[in-house]
C-alpha cells in the first residue's frame, strides 16, 4: 500500500498546489464554483479511458487500479471501455467523442486503424494521451503525451540477458498478432539474441496455447528460452514446459499476484515490467492537469514507465505490490 499511498499523495498535492494558485489568482467569478482571472476550473471533469484490453488478461486491472485512483483523488469521472478488435476500440472512440467527455485517453496498439479516430477528437478539440501502445505513432494521431515503456528496448534488453546466459534458442510467444507493442517486444528479443523465432497464439484460448507451446517444445529441443509477452501466458507456458518434460527457461514480459510468486519460488526467470500501474495514473492525472492548468508532461517526449526488471535480486520487495494489484 506504500507506493499506492504515495502516487495518490502525488496527486492530490499537484492538486492542491494548483488550487493554491488559483485562489491566489484573483476575486471568484459573478456565476461562481471557480477561481477568476485564468484560475483552475474547479468543474468534474469526465475522462474517457478506452484500451485494446482482452477478456481475462489480469495486466489490465492494474491500469484500471491506477485509472481509478487518480480519478478518485481528483474528483474526475472516469468512463472506461474495451475491445480488443480494432475497429470496434475506433468506435468505442467515436463514442466518447459525441458523449462529449472532456478528455480521452487511448491505448494504440493497432494506430493505423484506432489512430484516425483519435486524431479526430484531438482536431474537434477534445485532448488525447495515448499510453501503453503506439510510442512511436502517438504524435502522428494528435496525442500530445504518451506514458509507457519503450518496448523494443525492454525486448532488446531480455535478449541480451539470455544471450549472458548462454541461451542456444528462443521462443518469442505473440498473443495477438499484429499488435504494434507485442510485435515490438519480441522484434527487441531478436535483436538482443538473434537465435530467436516468434510463435503466435491466441491469448484468449489458454488451452490451445498450452498445446501449441508443448508440441513446439518437443518439436524442437534446442529451445533453451521462452519469451512471453504476458503473464497469464507465462504461467500457461510453465504447464507446457511441464507437459513436455524440458527444462527449457521461461521469461515473460508484464506482472501479476501468480507470476510474481512463480519468480519468488525460482520458476520463471524475471519479468520485464512496464509498470501498468503507473501508466493509468498518470494518463487520467496528466488530462486532469492539461484541464485544469494547462500543463503538458514530458515535453513532447514520452514519459516511460519502463523497462523495470523484477527477478530474484528484488523480487522480495516487489511482491507485496503484486498481491495489493499495483504492481
Amino acid at each position: 500500500m506504500t507506493k499506492r499511498r504515495g502516487l495518490l499523495a502525488l496527486g492530490m498535492t499537484l492538486a492542491l498546489g494548483l488550487t493554491a494558485c488559483s485562489s491566489e489568482g484573483g476575486a471568484p467569478d459573478d456565476e461562481g464554483g471557480g477561481g477568476g482571472g485564468g484560475g483552475v476550473d474547479t468543474d468534474r471533469y469526465t475522462i474517457a479511458m478506452i484500451t485494446h484490453e482482452a477478456p481475462g488478461d489480469t495486466f489490465w486491472d492494474k491500469i484500471r487500479a491506477g485509472a481509478e485512483d487518480a480519478a478518485g483523488a481528483l474528483n474526475i469521472d472516469l468512463k472506461y471501455s474495451n475491445d480488443r478488435e480494432p475497429g470496434a476500440q475506433a468506435s468505442l472512440v467515436q463514442n466518447a467523442v459525441d458523449s462529449d467527455v472532456d478528455g480521452i485517453a487511448v491505448t494504440l496498439a493497432y494506430a493505423n486503424q484506432v489512430g484516425p479516430a483519435a486524431q479526430s477528437a484531438a482536431e474537434g478539440g477534445i485532448p488525447v494521451v495515448a499510453f501503453n501502445s503506439g510510442i512511436t505513432e502517438y504524435n502522428k494521431y494528435g496525442a500530445s503525451m504518451y506514458f509507457g515503456s519503450d518496448e523494443n528496448l525492454a525486448g532488446e534488453t531480455a535478449g541480451q540477458r539470455i544471450a549472458a546466459d548462454n541461451g542456444e534458442k528462443t521462443i518469442c510467444v505473440v498473443q495477438e498478432q499484429g499488435s504494434v507493442a507485442l510485435e515490438a517486444r519480441c522484434a527487441g528479443v531478436k535483436k538482443g539474441f538473434p537465435n530467436t523465432e516468434n510463435l503466435n497464439v491466441d491469448g484468449t484460448q489458454l488451452t490451445a496455447v498450452r498445446s501449441t507451446i508443448e508440441a513446439k517444445l518437443q518439436q524442437d529441443p534446442s529451445i533453451s528460452h521462452i519469451v512471453t509477452l504476458g503473464a497469464p501466458i507465462a504461467l500457461t507456458a510453465l504447464e507446457a514446459k511441464g507437459d513436455a518434460g524440458t527444462d527449457t527457461k521461461v521469461i515473460t514480459f508484464d506482472l501479476n499476484q501468480d507470476a510474481a510468486q512463480k519468480i519468488a519460488d525460482g520458476e520463471l526467470e524475471f519479468s520485464i515490467d512496464q509498470q501498468p500501474y503507473v501508466q493509468g495514473f498518470m494518463a487520467v492525472q496528466s488530462l486532469w492537469a492539461y484541464l485544469s492548468n494547462g500543463n503538458d508532461i514530458g515535453g513532447g517526449q514520452p514519459v516511460l514507465t519502463g523497462p523495470s526488471f523484477v527477478d530474484a535480486d528484488n523480487i522480495e520487495q516487489i511482491l507485496p505490490y503484486a498481491k495489493n494489484n499495483t504492481r
